[in-house]
């Protein structure tokens, strides 16, 4: 997708440039990730596990120094290391390298789970890829409930207490989470799709038309979407210099976070 249609800005006839933003986190419980990203078993097959469509859309760069595994090894860490993954959704960008660590607890709701289970519309058959937990992790489900708020959505639990909370914001899935991070700063909060733009946090929003055009159509409840990215907001104006949020794929942003 041209430069311009991704980011607002550029070239009509060069690339646009986007991530895939995994985060770790050294817990009282081992690592943790965030998402997993495209993972090994993506690059050797990228056909069957990520399919035609999204290859064609996206041309991730399949490269196995990208992946997590690999940048954790680099690191002096071992696939054993990472204890838990919680997934801010199960969508292939996001979910790929989960096999890359069979021994992790994977952490999701239990709505995105019965979706990626079941996939019963066309664009659920597209965005989850049964390939990539046919390993069969050990998933642990949590349920949205009514209750107590952090940060201005829904608590559903710490993961591992207190560094890492799961937060409910569905509407590009239908089990779709934002996820919070404690650190000695405050918190992060990796937003996974809730948006794509980091201009789409700013007052007043924007959003550059191909990204716009597709977050309506991959949407399973855009208006709920939208009014997620309202409280995104509200969270960012707020919360200061205490909180920081960041999309799983604006490349501004990862850069800025990785110094």
């Amino acid at each position: 997708m041209s430069e311009r249609l991704v980011h607002g800005t550029g070239s009509l006839f060069g690339r646009g440039r986007m991530v895939a933003h995994v985060v770790c986190v050294e817990s009282s419980d081992g690592l943790v990730l965030v998402d997993s990203g495209i993972g090994l078993a993506d690059i050797r097959e990228p056909q069957r596990r990520l399919g035609r469509g999204f290859l064609a859309a996206a041309a991730p760069v399949l490269d196995p120094a990208c992946t997590a595994i690999r940048q954790l090894e680099a690191l002096g860490y071992a696939a054993s290391d990472v204890r838990h993954i919680v997934v801010t959704h199960l969508d292939l960008d996001h979910a790929g390298g989960l096999g890359d660590f069979p021994a992790a607890t994977v952490h999701v709701l239990r709505a995105e789970h019965e979706a990626a289970m079941n996939r019963v519309t066309r664009n659920e058959r597209e965005r989850y890829r049964p390939e990539q937990w046919a390993h069969r992790p050990q998933f642990r489900l949590h349920d949205s409930a009514k209750g107590e708020r952090f940060l201005g959505f829904e608590l559903v639990r710490a993961i591992v207490e207190p560094e890492v909370l799961l937060l409910p914001a569905h509407g590009h899935t239908r089990g779709h989470a934002v996820v919070a991070i404690a650190t000695a700063a405050g918190h992060l909060v990796h937003a996974g799709d809730a948006y794509f733009s980091r201009h789409e946090l700013e007052t007043p929003p924007s959003c550059p038309p191909a990204l716009a055009l597709f977050q309506r159509a991959m949407s399973v409840d855009d208006p709920q979407r939208r009014h997620n990215q309202q409280r995104l907001r509200d969270l960012k104006r707020d919360g200061g210099d205490r909180v920081r949020v960041f999309s799983a794929h604006d490349a501004t942003e990862f850069a800025a976070l990785r110094g």
